[in-house]
């Protein structure tokens, strides 16, 4: 996830210091089933297309643009599967709480490719054929490829994060 602006900003008044953040991310799957994911530039690790949620931005709004923008793919966010806080520190040491909001999608149109300077590649994957993926990536795919009638999951406390299964 590129810092936005108002990030940035913030950092110069709490340094590296932890960050309360609303995220997105995309579970996109296409006709064949595939699921398209990111290999991050900051950390090289496979993960879920992810994304903040800017000032006067709704989710699904912001997880449309983060897509495009890392992937050159068009999506239609199809329903909310998760809701979770996930911790993460960055490389240069900055702390954040992401309150992340996992939508499944389908895809609309695109070839996916790097699109910008936050995946050093990006491809689909079958679902039995996944690279490593960390925690919040496994549970987000767990709970967005759920049958519908699960309806949205949230962790009713940080244990349940490595739950990579829904019930």
């Amino acid at each position: 996830m590129a810092v936005p602006e108002y990030v940035k900003r913030i950092r110069t008044f709490v340094g590296h210091d932890l960050l309360w953040l609303p995220s997105v991310s995309a579970v996109v799957c296409n006709e064949a089933g595939e699921l398209l994911l990111g290999k991050r530039a900051d950390d090289g690790r496979w993960s879920v297309i992810s994304g903040f949620v800017e000032p006067d931005e709704q989710p699904a709004e912001a997880l449309v643009r983060e897509v495009f923008e890392e992937t050159g793919v068009r999506v239609a966010p199809e329903r909310v599967s998760s809701v979770l806080a996930h911790p993460h520190t960055y490389p240069n040491g900055d702390r954040c709480q992401f309150l992340n909001i996992g939508f499944r999608c389908r895809l609309i149109e695109g070839v996916a490719r790097v699109n910008d300077d936050e995946s050093v590649a990006v491809g689909w994957f079958a679902q039995d054929e996944l690279p490593p993926l960390d925690a919040h990536a496994r549970t987000t795919i767990a709970h967005a490829l759920a049958p519908a009638t699960v309806g949205a999951w949230y962790a009713p406390d940080s244990s349940d994060l490595s739950r990579d299964t829904p019930e």
